[in-house]
């Protein structure tokens, strides 16, 4: 799916209102703050990619508030990740701020209020995915929000070039491709964003932080293998299984349940995925679920609907869009 909304058709009465709908349409509700709300002029693609959706956003100086009384009606936890191509951006959340100039890009996330501006016309590229779909590719990904990414080289550079790319191939994509390209733009970014050297060393130890980045590197590698336990895990990495234990209980998780998080999470992918033949339980024990009956249960539990049912709504969706 594919829409375009502009301002030069609106009567200048109508403006603010007319993209205050646009912006929560294409993102989630925001106040917008105006410099000259007659005189506003937008314009806003936003391209649909399975789950991801991609916008390109040229609009004149503006403010964007996301204040507490947008979470009464608040969705699922998404991210949106901006790429200013022209002037530069200034964002603020949970106490820190970046200002974002073309060349680097940046996280924000809808489940805490913040505040996002320009004071010159501008035109950026967004991201919006769902913090499910990036929680299951790293782990908190909350930590880098307002930090600001390299977006000219490396695996940033890569990602802002699909970025560009995609929409440009877009209407020669069948719903299928589009969902796969998607995702593959997605682990793009988890790329970028695992390349900075400060998200290793975003914990309180680095020694630390390097090994729980190594052993999550590892788990995702072999998710798929039914023998993977702590013990498996942390001879694989060199640590004792105690020490293993300490590192994720320092997240608040534990390391058995983090694998079955990630696990289910891939169940969810490869059930939402048209290109997939394989029934429910083979999906299951594809990636370590040897219970089928545990596996709907865990599955439902954690994402609200039955393996079955997550998949007919993920067809309904794909045709519907």
């Amino acid at each position: 799916m594919k829409t375009s909304i502009t301002t030069s058709a609106t009567r200048a009465p109508d403006r603010s209102r007319h993209w205050h709908e646009a912006i929560a349409s294409a993102y989630f509700p925001l106040d917008l703050r105006f410099r000259e709300a007659d005189r506003f002029s937008g314009d806003l693609t936003t391209w649909q990619f399975g789950d991801v959706s991609i916008s390109r956003l040229t609009c004149d100086a503006l403010q964007y508030l996301r204040l507490p009384h947008h979470f009464r009606a608040a969705r699922e936890e998404e991210f949106l990740v901006t790429v200013p191509a022209k002037a530069e951006v200034f964002f603020s959340q949970c106490g820190r701020e970046v200002t974002c100039r073309p060349g680097g890009f940046f996280l924000e996330r809808s489940s805490e209020p913040y505040q996002f501006s320009h004071s010159e016309a501008a035109d950026m590229w967004v991201l919006k995915v769902e913090a499910d779909a990036l929680g299951g590719r790293m782990r908190a990904p909350d930590r880098f929000c307002t930090l600001q990414f390299e977006a000219d080289n490396g695996a940033g550079g890569l990602f802002t070039d699909m970025l560009h790319l995609l929409p440009a191939r877009f209407d020669g994509m069948t719903q299928e491709a589009r969902t796969t390209v998607g995702r593959q733009l997605v682990d793009l970014l988890v790329l970028a964003i695992k390349a900075d050297e400060r998200v290793l060393t975003s914990g309180n130890s680095t020694v630390r932080s390097a090994h729980l980045a190594r052993v999550e590197a590892y788990v995702r590698a072999n998710l798929q293998d039914f023998r993977l336990d702590p013990e498996r895990i942390a001879g694989a990495c060199g640590i004792s299984t105690r020490y293993l234990h300490e590192l994720f209980r320092d997240t608040g998780d534990t390391i058995r349940n983090w694998i079955r998080i990630q696990r289910l999470s891939a169940c969810r992918e490869a059930l939402a995925d048209p290109g997939n033949v394989q029934t429910a339980a083979e999906i299951a024990y594809s990636w370590g679920f040897s219970d089928q009956t545990q596996f709907s249960r865990a599955f439902k539990a954690q994402f609200g609907l039955p393996p079955g049912e997550y998949r007919a709504m993920a067809a309904k969706g794909r045709m519907h869009g």
